[in-house]
């Protein structure tokens, strides 16, 4: 969420608040916090992480001090690994190792799937990759804040107008999004273009929708755009898979995605984007329901006007 001190123009100065402490994960979202955590950890917290994540029984039975020896770190390094993670302390940790061995144990949350090798056999790739995928939309669809979902939904529906930002992968994404809300009649844009992204931002008011797309949190082409949007009285949203990224500074609504392991042959824009997608469907759907009278009359409109393009040609 944005911080509690930026101001925007004409708006008068917030009152600082003590920001409440979000609940911990639960037992089936551990691996997937590991996923999106582990990049920004020191290597000894890593190591912490994925030990915990690969092996949730064993270290369920450990003493911190036993996780600590077995992961050649230190106790301070598990407590802090723990908190990063999303628990108030090790024992919080120790009791969600517990519901994931359990749960692991009865089939109800899958193991940690391996890595595609270079000489994985195709159905051996579309085994792995199908179980990562299904993984990836399992974790976002548990880890989304619905109030967030529900605010997000609710601005776009009643927005003169819709920017969308995104570099890269997240680019698909964003343009994705777009389409979408144009189909059902709202007025929305796409921006890959970083220029073109802050010229458009800086026209934005209140009443307009800004949603910025990056996975790290910290795309410089993303945030400048936002941060603009923000400082000029638009909602914004973010859609990332760090929830402590740079971006969720200047967002009013923040939609945290999941990813699914990353390695040498499947970067993490490939599960980053799943999950991406998921919450565009869900934005999408949810501003088609509340604006139905008029999104279905839209979408008729746009199906009838495309209809010639996807029938058999007909002799004239």
């Amino acid at each position: 969420m944005k911080e509690n001190f930026v101001r925007r123009p004409g708006r008068p100065r917030p009152v600082a608040v003590a920001p409440q402490r979000p609940a911990p994960p639960e037992p089936a979202a551990l691996a997937a916090k590991v996923r999106t955590m582990t990049p920004s950890m020191t290597r000894s917290m890593q190591r912490v992480a994925e030990t915990v994540a690969s092996d949730p029984a064993g270290c369920a039975a450990l003493t911190v001090t036993g996780l600590a020896e077995r992961t050649g770190t230190s106790e301070a390094t598990v407590v802090r690994t723990a908190r990063m993670l999303g628990y108030p302390g090790y024992r919080d940790l120790r009791l969600a190792l517990a519901g994931l061995a359990a749960q692991q144990a009865s089939g109800a949350a899958p193991a940690v799937t391996a890595d595609i090798s270079v000489d994985d056999p195709l159905s051996d790739v579309v085994a792995k990759l199908t179980q990562d995928e299904r993984q990836t939309l399992t974790d976002t669809a548990g880890a989304l804040d619905l109030a967030q979902l529900e605010a997000t939904v609710t601005a776009l529906a009643a927005a003169r107008r819709v920017d969308v930002y995104g570099i890269g992968a997240s680019s698909l994404v964003a343009q994705d999004l777009a389409q979408k809300l144009l189909r059902i009649g709202l007025v929305a844009h796409a921006h890959a273009d970083p220029h073109l992204a802050v010229t458009g931002a800086v026209q934005l008011r209140a009443g307009d929708v800004a949603v910025a797309i990056t996975h790290s949190g910290r795309t410089v082409d993303v945030i400048e755009p936002l941060r603009a949007a923000f400082d000029h009285g638009a909602t914004t949203v973010a859609i990332t898979g760090r929830p402590d990224g740079e971006v969720t500074q200047y967002a009013d609504h923040v939609l945290t995605t999941s990813t699914g392991r990353e390695s040498e042959l499947r970067p993490a824009a490939m599960s980053s984007r799943t999950s991406q997608l998921l919450v565009v469907d869900c934005l999408f759907v949810g501003v088609a329901q509340r604006t139905y009278e008029t999104a279905a009359p839209a979408l008729h409109a746009s199906y009838e006007a495309l209809a010639h393009r996807h029938s058999p040609a007909r002799d004239r």
